[in-house]
């Protein structure tokens, strides 16, 4: 029994000694397959002073095939955002490096913490993966490897009270003229550039009731190299006035934290002469819509077709209400109606006279007059004449 339970023991504490060995061996593989370094330019930088974070990754098991996930973690506490990085991927011999730059956002002590995850693979695995095309995608197999990394410490100094820029920035501004007329827009233009936190200016002019300031949103633009980014802000500003006025002085209270020393960049005050114009100048001359006119020959024409309109209307109503027998009146004691046709100087006035017949065969001539009117339609007055003049003789005859 004794011997029995020895054994067993003996059993379990080797098994527990096998598994400390290969954890061992597994934690040794995963220590000794690379190192890293994380460099920081600064670790007691001002409040938004940029800090260029340095990571270099670098394969030294050449027994397998390694591919590194690493970034910066993103945090409240500061601002990241990489400027280069350099991958050798050579089986065996990886290689990696980044550059970033980093702005601490509180006062105090911070981290930096990263995440990094270490893929191993083999050379099998990497040609099977590589014989895909873009129709035959293949996902390269790979055992990852979650590294806890310490991370990194800075502490963060205050910025001195009221500082509104930090880093080392110049100013230039331009004004087209100082000379213009009551109302019209003059533009100015003020740019900062230089090396530091990307400016967060609102109001650089102060508002007045003397002018009307207009402005759009700030231009910021940023251009990395491995000394840090560099920053170029633009602001443009058109301002207009009734009459002369003076623009004051503006101060922008700027801390360069390379050198940790204070300075102020000045835009000096400015007058403006603003010339005078004229209330009417102001009015635009040019009516649109254009004012009604009056014209009394349009107006008599108006009515001479709304009269025959009238007319005509009304001789269609009672033609509708008779019962088709029409009285005819005896001519024989007035003036030929051919005559009354043939001196109509125009349509207008052929038409009036057709109405006032009251004559049923001059409905489609009278119907012709009213579409040539009204319409716009061609009409031959004197072929129209013609036939109403013969129309005019057979009716007497009628009678």
């Amino acid at each position: 029994m004794k011997q029995n339970r020895g054994n067993f023991l003996d059993g379990r504490l080797s098994k527990a000694a096998v598994l400390l060995r290969l954890f061992a061996m597994t934690a040794t593989l995963m220590a000794e397959d690379f190192t890293y370094r994380i460099t920081p330019s600064k670790t007691d930088p001002y409040l938004k002073e940029p800090i260029l974070l340095r990571v270099d990754l670098n394969q030294t098991n050449p027994d397998v095939v390694l591919l590194f996930n690493f970034k910066v973690n993103p945090d409240t506490h500061y601002k990241v955002h990489p400027l280069f990085a350099k991958h050798n991927d050579t089986l065996h011999h990886t290689r990696l490096e980044n550059l970033y730059e980093l702005y601490p956002l509180q006062t105090g002590d911070i981290n930096i913490t990263f995440s990094l995850i270490k893929r191993v693979t083999n050379d099998a695995k990497v040609r099977y993966f590589s014989s895909g095309d873009r129709d035959d995608f293949k996902k390269l197999e790979t055992e990852d490897f979650p590294i806890t990394l310490p991370p990194l410490r800075l502490h963060v100094r205050p910025l001195p009270k009221g500082t509104a820029l930090v880093g080392d920035y110049k100013l230039d501004y331009k004004t087209k003229t100082h000379h213009a007329k009551a109302y019209t827009p003059i533009p100015i233009t003020v740019t900062i550039t230089g090396r530091g936190y990307p400016p967060e200016i609102t109001d650089l002019f102060p508002k007045s009731a003397d002018y009307t300031l207009f402005t759009e949103r700030p231009k910021i633009e940023t251009i990395s190299t491995p000394q840090g980014s560099l920053i170029k802000a633009r602001y443009i500003y058109a301002i207009s006035a009734q009459k002369s006025f003076t623009l004051p002085a503006v101060e922008l209270h700027a801390f360069n934290p390379f050198e940790g020393h204070a300075y102020t960049l000045k835009i000096p005050e400015q007058h403006f002469e603003i010339e005078p114009v004229e209330t009417k100048q102001l009015v635009d001359r040019t009516d649109s819509p254009k004012p009604f006119s009056f014209e009394i020959e349009w107006l008599w024409t108006f009515l001479g077709y709304l009269a025959a309109f009238v007319a005509g209307y009304g001789s269609a109503l009672l033609w509708e209400r008779r019962s088709g027998s029409y009285a005819y009146h005896d001519r024989s004691e007035t003036t030929p109606l051919h005559a009354k046709i043939e001196d109509a100087k125009d349509a207008k006035s052929l038409l009036q006279i057709l109405l006032a017949s009251n004559d049923p065969h001059f409905r489609e001539a009278i119907a012709a007059l009213e579409a040539h009117l009204y319409k716009g339609e061609a009409l031959d007055l004197r072929q129209c004449k013609q036939r109403l003049y013969k129309q005019t003789k057979k009716t007497q005859g009628e009678s």
